[in-house]
């Protein structure tokens, strides 16, 4: 009775530690920007709001697990593009309608297997691959689109975002509330979640413990790649189109809310239950400040400060930040 007792207790501390100040932000927020502007909390705003998070949590999920295991995924955001091009392309050729979305998971796959292989076989730093992949993704998207934006008909496809089974509620945030959900469960309760942690807090006691890294660095890769193919899938629902600009901010948002919401850059610490603090954080900077009429510029500067500060809070101080 005591040992269920004193597991319980400990999923429970796994779960809610260090989560009270990225909630305590959350809420300043959402209190500064009420009184900052009368339309923050209207009903139109709120699901705009949803729908923005929803892309870049969607995003975030498969690269939170790649920097739990101290390492980095600097090319999400060209994988979205990528996909959303080939999406775009797929529907217009076999008008796929909703099987599109299986073309933009196995695409990301993809992506992110190669990734994967040529980190863990390569025995390249993480950062120096997905650097290098980011401008190889990037490319041959533009190469792809042309250098305009490409639309679809199929309004099968399109409802697949921005329709709403609940009200003011659209189903790209269904999906990614659903996704989130999955992903937490994966993280707690799956060997690779406990992999992924172990991984993080160190490759050589990993190793030493019998666990086959390579093969689950791969894994943590494709993750990444399954769910940037999903966001650039979808995104491409919701926009109805892929332009060369799709996906440009996801690489510094998807740091930020994964290091705000206190997934630390060494590896071993956090999780995706705090990506989504992580995320309502920085869409609501986002939201907050354009209806203040804040530029872009200074919102970039916004966001650059507040990954410092968050690294400087979230960071283990026994550990040095070395990316793998």
């Amino acid at each position: 009775m005591s040992t269920a007792r004193s597991i319980s207790s400990g999923a429970g501390k796994l779960l809610t530690d260090g989560m009270v100040l990225p909630v305590a932000v959350v809420l300043a927020l959402v209190v500064f920007f009420a009184f900052a502007s009368d339309a923050f909390l209207t009903l139109r705003n709120l699901t705009a709001i949803s729908g923005q998070a929803s892309t870049l949590l969607l995003a975030c999920l498969g690269a939170t697990f790649v920097i739990l295991m101290g390492s980095i995924d600097l090319s999400v955001g060209a994988m979205v593009l990528f996909v959303g091009a080939v999406t775009v392309k797929a529907i217009n050729a076999f008008d796929l309608g909703v099987g599109a979305l299986l073309v933009g998971l196995l695409t990301g796959m993809a992506l992110g297997f190669g990734n994967g292989v040529i980190f863990a076989f390569g025995r390249i730093p993480s950062f120096v691959v997905t650097l290098g992949t980011l401008s190889v993704f990037t490319g041959a998207a533009w190469e792809i689109l042309q250098g305009r934006a490409l639309r679809y008909d199929s309004l099968i496809f399109e409802e697949l975002a921005i329709g709403q089974l609940i009200p003011r509620f659209p189903n790209i945030a269904l999906i990614a509330v659903i996704a989130w959900a999955l992903m937490v469960v994966l993280c707690f309760a799956t060997r690779f979640g406990r992999y992924m942690y172990i991984i993080g807090g160190g490759e050589a006691v990993a190793t030493t413990a019998g666990i086959p890294v390579r093969r689950y660095k791969i894994y943590a890769f494709m993750l990444s790649g399954m769910m940037a193919g999903l966001t650039g899938a979808l995104a491409v629902a919701r926009l109805g189109t892929a332009g060369p600009t799709l996906g440009q901010d996801l690489l510094l948002n998807t740091l930020a809310a994964i290091v705000v919401g206190g997934t630390s850059l060494s590896g071993g610490v956090g999780g995706v239950h705090r990506t989504l603090i992580g995320v309502l954080i920085i869409a609501l900077l986002d939201n907050g400040l354009n209806l203040m009429g804040v530029n872009q510029y200074s919102q970039m500067m916004v966001k650059g400060a507040v990954v410092i500060c968050a690294v400087l809070v979230g960071q283990d101080r026994g550990k040095s930040v070395v990316m793998k």
